[in-house]
């Protein structure tokens, strides 16, 4: 019986910078009210979720061997996830620039360069062997996805905030058989799209709508069933990480046997535990500072 839960997409490392107000696009000096590195990426978000539910964890990303590469490793490693994580061109950097009201611009100082449709024996075995393969918005996890579809195992992905029309995300869509997105960019109304991306044949479609919760519709032997969840009021520290430990928590307790409400339920409780840290999870604070 397959155990761990298979990742593939980011791991990074960031530099988180506060200001009272996003910039405006026209020059001018602005400044900091709180700045610190820290571990990025929506993939490294989901394994901390995973294994701080106690699932096991092998998570595929590109890291190079640079010092920023060399940090994400050792914190992966020491969180108690299994990595397969081949030495790449670059790490993944990111500058984020913040508010406290969870508005955020991110700035790409490097990306690393996927090695293409490679599949080697460990990758392959580590996704046929799997409970759930996450998929998560990547070059790297596009190329993979035709070799991830072969191995018949449910795919989980997130298109985070989704315009409904990006030729880039659509085959993540397409393939998978859980979708999570915020409605941040969606245009109309998010039940009309996620009864649509149900009704081309996905199970279950979730958009998660910040401090007001999350609706999702789901399909079952009774059809279409729409469901809701409100968010637990929790004093924010920081926005970075809720979605992913929103999406861990629904696959961790899906796995576990629970409906759709209870799952929801699950995440949305999740998620309030890692809003209160400056960290994409709790466990960080202790590894990274608090």
């Amino acid at each position: 019986m397959a155990e761990h839960v298979f990742i593939s997409g980011p791991a990074s490392w960031n530099r988180l910078v506060y200001l009272d107000h996003l910039p405006e696009p026209v020059p001018h000096m602005q400044f900091a009210t709180e700045e610190y590195e820290t571990l990025g990426g929506t993939s490294a978000g989901k394994a901390l979720g995973l294994v701080g539910l106690g699932r096991d964890v092998v998570l595929h990303t590109l890291l190079g061997t640079d010092p920023d590469g060399v940090r994400v490793r050792r914190v992966l490693t020491e969180s108690g996830i299994r990595l397969l994580a081949p030495e790449s061109d670059a790490t993944e950097r990111h500058v984020n620039l913040m508010t406290r009201s969870g508005e955020r611009v991110s700035l790409y100082l490097s990306s690393p360069t996927s090695p293409g449709a490679t599949a080697d024996d460990e990758l392959t075995t580590a996704m046929t062997d799997a409970a759930v393969l996450v998929l998560d918005l990547s070059v790297r996890s596009r190329d993979l996805l035709p070799a991830a579809r072969a191995t018949g195992v449910p795919i989980w992905t997130d298109l985070h905030d989704y315009d409904g029309d990006s030729e880039f995300h659509r085959p993540f869509l397409e393939a998978a058989d859980a979708v999570f997105l915020n409605a941040d960019r969606l245009p109309g109304d998010p039940w009309d799209f996620l009864e649509a991306t149900v009704a081309a044949g996905t199970s279950l479609a979730v958009c998660t709508l910040g401090a007001r919760g999350a609706i999702a519709v789901s399909s079952s032997d009774r059809g279409m069933q729409r469901h809701e969840v409100a968010a637990v009021p929790v004093v924010v520290r920081d926005t970075n990480g809720a979605g992913d430990a929103f999406m861990s928590a629904v696959l961790d307790a899906s796995l576990a046997g629970a409906d759709v409400d209870s799952a929801l339920r699950a995440g949305a409780a999740h998620a309030a535990t890692v809003l209160t840290t400056k960290h994409l999870h709790p466990s960080l604070d202790a590894l990274l500072g608090a």
